[in-house]
């Protein structure tokens, strides 16, 4: 089979290390019976240990030379193959209690993970590869330097944890930055959650416009009473919890000024 260049314009290096390998798949684990989708398979470095593990593998594949290359490695009874770019497959197609798996390119990865919000409800678990500086801001707490809306909006939704980080060359082109393994559990139905998604997304966006700034002078077009919130006003965004944003949410819901 011809030899596939990685392009750039689908952030493509692939992993080649056996043993970075068998650890993701030992950190998944998944059982004969379990609904596993794969984003980007590429070079099915991941595809091949999932596909003997599993009973049946969907695969999501941007690329259609890769897509023809899978095609003629697997066979379609144990594989689905979904020719389409990730962040506008609709999630919910592949039932529930899903199972997500890939080595995400690093141009796509907050949108991505983004999009994947939306069908959290139908997820048991996502182990992604990403850049480690991506995994450093999903996962950090209040008041750390890496901590801002991407951590919010993420741990609102899930339980995180890093993993393992992975060495470039333990890829294919080698990429400039060192990745790491994340795995996301969606947390339960009686989470804390806001009355307003939308309100909530729209404080984290505003609080983190000026993270400099003290949230008494980024937020001054809405009239709050810190002292009801139990906020310091002087405090800066990146010191609140997500509690905090829940509230300060909720609060802006009560009085009207977001909907």
């Amino acid at each position: 089979m011809a030899v596939h260049q990685a392009r750039k314009r689908f952030g493509q290096n692939f992993l080649t290390d056996e043993s970075v390998i068998e650890s993701i798949v030992r950190a998944v684990n998944p059982a004969r019976d379990d609904t596993v989708i794969e984003i980007g398979p590429g070079l099915s470095a991941l595809t091949g240990p999932l596909h003997d593990r599993v009973e049946h593998l969907d695969v999501i594949e941007i690329d259609r030379d890769l897509a023809a290359r899978l095609r003629k490695r697997f066979a379609p009874e144990r594989l689905t193959i979904h020719e389409a770019d990730a962040l506008k497959v609709d999630f919910s197609a592949f039932g529930s209690d899903l199972r997500i798996v890939g080595n995400l390119p690093y141009n796509i990865s907050s949108p991505l993970l983004f999009h994947l919000v939306s069908f959290a409800d139908r997820v048991r678990d996502q182990h992604f590869m990403l850049q480690k500086e991506v995994i450093a801001r999903m996962v950090a707490a209040p008041g750390q330097s890496d901590y801002g809306r991407l951590s919010v909006m993420l741990q609102v939704r899930y339980d995180m944890q890093h993993l393992f980080d992975v060495p470039p060359e333990a890829f294919d082109p080698p990429p400039k930055v060192t990745s790491a393994i994340v795995r996301m559990v969606p947390l339960p139905q009686n989470r804390a959650r806001a009355k307003s998604e939308q309100a909530f997304f729209h404080v984290v966006a505003k609080a983190f416009s000026q993270r400099r700034k003290m949230l008494r002078r980024v937020l001054a077009d809405w009239q709050i009473d810190w002292a009801q919130v139990d906020i310091q006003e002087t405090a800066r965004a990146e010191s609140l919890s997500v509690a905090d944003f829940i509230r300060l949410a909720d609060y802006l819901t009560d009085q009207g000024i977001l909907a």
